[in-house]
């Protein structure tokens, strides 16, 4: 009688991802083995996908331990480019660090701070130009601040008060910008993705000269919408670029579970025939220099790129996040590649075009334009301070062209019930 099928074989396992360390782990993170700065060369923005397979197995640095800018990299900016980013990482961070107060004080419902990440977002702004349409995901404050939008504007979204122009129907932190560029936050992991390369590919088709950009979590590559992203992308060559924020952590789950122990994020473009690199998301002028790059390559019409910004959450996921639940306390203090802001301020001392005296003065400058820019938004109500109604009809706004006559007749009934109830 023939032996049943599978006998004598070793039974099949899965593999369960799980985070090198805990709450109350000892944290040491020397097995990460990064190239040193300015030793990855720089390619054509006209080099074939093919001819890239290697970059995101590396990744692109350009400033070293002693805050200089070495390599084929180096954007080699100006020390007024240099600061004025610089002062738009140190506004993010006051504009953060105040309204996570003010979501502690009641004020708002909701906040998510980028803290740590910054120049993924002001570096990538200021490489990208001022028309170039932005897709982000929660955390890209950054890129409104780097364009100059107005910080009352954002905290009424954020405070859902009279002054917010989408009238308290966003989640706070879910801006909508159409004049500065920055495309309406959504909830929904990685929509913006696919809906960034739709709107570049529409830009090229009217034969217009702008791009897009869009950025995700490392954990969002595991949605659909990626993928289809990146389908799409790469078979029509659209002009945009596709950016991955890998900072180790989605919400409570580290990034093992979308895929980080088999491979880089970065690597994800080379099955789609998409240029792709991982840079370092601390090094501001790495950041800068992968989007002028991938920028550049767009519109050649060479097509895509996807960068993967390797860099850590160093604060909780968001106001409703306890991270001491899940990871050691270890675990931000002792990240290799350091805090982003410092580093540009090393840098800039490095050229001899800043000292601390110089570095005071402007974080008490910004911190004093949060602050200001507080009190105005605050005039017109938080969530707690004051009362304020945006009207019951305004859920019927801004959807349309013209109302249809169901939604017309239901909020015609609604006006009449709240007035037979006195409201």
């Amino acid at each position: 009688m023939a032996d049943e099928p599978g006998r004598n074989l070793r039974s099949l396992s899965l593999h369960v991802p799980e985070p090198k360390y805990r709450p109350g782990d000892h944290v040491s993170f020397e097995d990460m083995d990064f190239p040193a700065a300015g030793s990855v060369a720089k390619p054509d923005t006209a080099a074939l996908p093919n001819d890239l397979r290697d970059y995101p197995y590396t990744m692109v640095r350009v400033l070293d331990a002693d805050g200089q800018a070495v390599g084929p990299w180096n954007p080699k900016l100006d020390p007024d480019r240099l600061r004025a980013m610089l002062r738009a990482m140190l506004l993010t961070r006051a504009f953060d660090e105040r309204m996570f107060r003010a979501q502690r004080q009641g004020k708002t419902s909701f906040y998510m701070k980028c803290t740590g990440e910054e120049a993924t977002s002001i570096a990538a702004a200021f490489a990208l130009d001022r028309d170039d349409m932005c897709f982000p995901s929660y955390r890209q404050q950054g890129l409104l601040i780097a364009r100059d939008w107005s910080l009352v504007d954002m905290m009424c979204q954020i405070y859902s008060n009279a002054g917010d122009r989408l009238k308290g129907r966003q989640l706070p932190i879910m801006y909508s910008a159409k004049e500065a560029g920055f495309f309406s936050i959504s909830g929904n992991l990685a929509t913006q993705y696919p809906q960034a390369v739709g709107w570049a590919m529409a830009s090229a088709a009217k034969g217009d000269t702008r791009i897009a950009a869009s950025w995700v979590g490392e954990g969002s590559t595991a949605e659909g919408d990626f993928h289809a992203a990146c389908t799409f992308a790469s078979v029509y060559r659209a002009p945009v670029i596709l950016n991955i924020v890998n900072n180790q952590w989605a919400i409570s789950s580290f990034s093992g579970f979308a895929g980080a122990e088999s491979t880089t994020f970065a690597a994800r473009g080379l099955g789609y025939g998409i240029a792709s690199l991982r840079v370092d998301g601390n090094d501001a002028l790495a950041v800068y220099a992968a989007t002028e790059w991938a920028a550049e390559r767009a519109r050649s019409n060479n097509g895509p790129t996807l960068i993967e910004h390797f860099t850590y959450r160093v604060e909780a996921h968001s106001t409703s996040d306890d991270p001491s639940a899940y990871r050691s306390a270890e675990e931000p203090l002792h990240f290799p590649l350091g805090d982003p802001i410092e580093r540009l301020k090393q840098h800039l001392v490095a050229l001899g075009e800043w000292d601390e005296a110089s570095h005071d003065a402007l974080k008490a400058e910004v911190t004093g334009q949060v602050r200001e820019a507080q009190r105005e938004a605050e005039k017109l109500g938080t969530m707690s301070g004051h009362n304020f109604n945006h009207g019951f009809e305004t859920i019927f706004e801004d959807v349309f062209a013209e109302m249809p006559p169901h939604l017309k007749e239901q909020s015609e009934q609604m006006a009449e019930e709240r007035r037979a109830a006195g409201v």
